[in-house]
């Protein structure tokens, strides 16, 4: 499933020239480095935070250069911290091809994303985009807390739901938030429609980690294996819930497997169909459909076009997508 494609005809101007822009964005002195970003053009996802970024500024006025930038600091952000993610998790394989630490070894995807943040740092800075940089600047600092609580949580197997909501706002809907907040603001300058644009898209990114958390306990070629999450320890909403809702017997015996066990095919299976028989999977997607019926109702009170129907749409990809 790809970004339905009355959202793609409506950029299809947009991200033609964002995609020349981003090749030039990325060029450096260094044949190995552009090896690498050739390799990581060539097999970049579905590009939705870019859409965001072009469909929350038409909404308002035309695009201008300024947008195009925040896109492209938008997409180096995001690549960034796909290639410093690979490197922490140990993963060799994203979206079905290679990972860049799989491939030419972590000291130098450390180095690469490295690269692509100085880039995307000095786009912004030669041109004063200080307000975009500011916005974006404060999602890389959410996403980095937002890992490390993971990370302190998942040690502890905390069971607090609030937790888990504060880790997806500042590990996945920052970077989301920001993209609807920079388009809106390089076509505006109004910080209250910027505002309004970034809690938009901190409801539409809650909502797709969690369409993601789901994604675990399915059978669909979604890019990682089913119960990915719990061999990872991840806290996802459904394990959270179940956990909070069976007895305290079977709590424990889940508890157990997943510090001791969780890399076990058989035990992951039981925990799967314990989630699933607890209820866990419907109480995740009514929480899911909250958020995105939240994200849906701040599209109400902006400007009526054809690009605000093109928001909601994205929204409702986000959250039926197949993987």
């Amino acid at each position: 499933m790809t970004p339905i494609p009355e959202i793609q005809s409506l950029l299809k101007e947009e991200m033609t020239i964002f995609e020349t822009k981003f090749k030039d964005a990325v060029k450096s002195q260094v044949p190995l480095l552009d090896r690498i970003m050739h390799y990581i053009i060539r097999r970049k996802g579905k590009q939705v935070r870019p859409m965001f970024v072009f469909l929350s500024a038409k909404m308002f006025e035309p695009v201008n250069d300024s947008t195009y930038r925040a896109a492209a600091l938008v997409e180096l952000l995001h690549t960034a911290t796909l290639v410093h993610d690979d490197v922490v998790d140990e993963a060799y394989k994203r979206r079905g091809f290679f990972s860049i630490n799989a491939l030419w070894k972590n000291k130098i995807a450390v180095l690469v994303g490295d690269y692509l943040l100085s880039k995307g740092l000095l786009l912004s800075l030669e041109n004063n985009d200080f307000e975009i940089l500011k916005i974006l600047s404060r999602a890389v600092k959410q996403m980095s807390e937002g890992e490390l609580l993971q990370i302190e949580k998942s040690r502890t197997l905390n069971l607090n739901e609030d937790i888990y909501f504060e880790i997806i706002k500042n590990k996945t809907a920052s970077l989301l938030a920001s993209s609807c907040s920079a388009g809106t603001w390089s076509v505006t300058q109004n910080t209250a429609y910027a505002e309004q644009m970034r809690l938009f898209g901190e409801c539409a990114g809650i909502a797709f980690q969690i369409k993601d958390d789901l994604f675990d306990y399915g059978n669909a070629d979604v890019g990682k294996p089913t119960g990915n999450d719990i061999k990872e320890k991840k806290l996802t909403l459904p394990l959270i819930h179940t956990l909070n809702k069976v007895n305290s017997t079977r709590k424990k015996e889940l508890i157990y497997i997943l510090k001791n066990k969780h890399k076990n095919k058989s035990d992951i299976r039981f925990v799967l169909d314990e989630v699933k028989a607890a209820g866990g999977l419907d109480y995740a997607s009514e929480k899911m459909n909250l958020y995105r019926d939240q994200a849906l109702a701040i599209l109400n009170q902006c400007p009526q076009n054809e690009y605000t129907q093109g928001l909601i749409q994205l929204v409702k990809f986000t959250t039926e997508r197949k993987y």
